[in-house]
């Protein structure tokens, strides 16, 4: 049977184990669970049922497409002060101006086009919203992402060209593979590159991403249950 996303009792029930699981996980690798961050991934749920995961104390959550997000969250976050709402789908290059009018962090940077217009944005809209590169660590030619052997010639350009911040590593691994040697792969990036978060894990595996080092967790079917369908 389908988990009800909207079950009133579900997702409070389901953000607390969850949450265990994230400070289990970071004790079993030697740190602090505090330094762990849980991403509740908030795509397709709908917003009276992420009133319910803010009732029940979460702070930060995940978007895949900017127009959705709008619909949503520009109210939600008006209505909660103290959200911080994460970018973890492709963005556009014409969809920067609301992206970094909405969103706190940018998870999705991959692209010199789109290092140049979140630049441009962000001089303009005077707002900085954190910046993370998305690493294609599998070099999947249908994913978004940098590929592993250019992150530092394309991190620099970030840095150097654009003048931005960047401030963490976010992949997703392969969906046949597994996981730990992406979250390796990555984790190794960040420490050539100097930074020092790491978006990495989702419900299926977030553990093993928090023992490779993950500062954020990317976790929605364990939260919410199925995604609902979206016509497009």
């Amino acid at each position: 049977m389908r988990s009800d996303p909207a079950a009133p009792i579900e997702v409070p029930a389901r953000l607390r184990l969850v949450r265990q699981e994230i400070v289990l996980a970071a004790e079993a690798a030697g740190r602090d669970p505090d330094s762990v961050k849980l991403v509740a991934v908030t795509k397709t749920v709908p917003a009276h049922v992420i009133e319910e995961a803010i009732e029940a104390g979460q702070r930060c959550f995940g978007e895949n497409r900017v127009q959705e997000a709008d619909a949503k969250w520009a109210a939600l976050k008006e209505r909660h002060p103290g959200i911080e709402l994460h970018l973890i789908g492709p963005l556009q290059s014409n969809k920067v101006r609301e992206a970094v009018g909405l969103f706190d962090v940018i998870e999705t940077v991959d692209r010199p086009k789109l290092a140049r217009a979140l630049a441009e944005e962000m001089a303009r809209a005077d707002k900085r919203p954190r910046l993370f590169v998305q690493v294609n660590t599998g070099e999947e030619p249908q994913k978004a992402g940098v590929p592993p052997a250019e992150a530092e010639s394309f991190v620099a350009l970030c840095r150097d060209t654009f003048g931005l911040t960047v401030d963490g590593l976010m992949c997703i691994p392969p969906f046949n593979e597994e996981p730990a040697m992406h979250f390796a792969l990555l984790a190794k990036l960040a420490e050539r590159l100097g930074v020092k978060q790491l978006s990495m894990g989702m419900s299926g595996d977030f553990a093993r991403a928090i023992a490779f080092g993950a500062t954020y967790v990317r976790v929605g079917t364990a939260i919410f249950g199925e995604r609902l369908t979206i016509e497009e």
